[in-house]
C-alpha cells in the first residue's frame, strides 16, 4: 500500500489519488483534503496540525528536549 505524500496515512487499494506533477514526481493523496492543502494552498505538511508527519515530527522533538 502507497502513503499519502501529504499526511502519511495508508492508503488501501482502490481509494486515492495519484498527481503526477511537470517534473515527474508522483504525489499520492488520500483524500481530497490532502489534495488541496498540498498543491492548490502550497500548505506545508509538517505546519498542518491534523498530519501525522507534523505529530511525529513534535513528538521528536519533545524527546530531544527531555533528554
Amino acid at each position: 500500500m502507497a502513503k499519502c505524500t501529504f499526511c502519511g496515512n495508508s492508503i488501501e487499494k482502490g481509494t486515492g489519488k495519484i498527481y503526477v506533477q511537470k517534473d515527474a514526481k508522483i504525489l499520492y493523496f488520500c483524500s481530497s483534503k490532502c489534495e488541496k492543502n498540498h498543491v492548490k494552498l502550497g500548505r506545508k505538511f509538517l505546519e498542518t496540525r491534523w498530519s501525522r508527519k507534523f505529530k511525529r515530527e513534535k513528538l521528536e522533538s519533545q524527546e530531544a528536549a527531555a533528554e
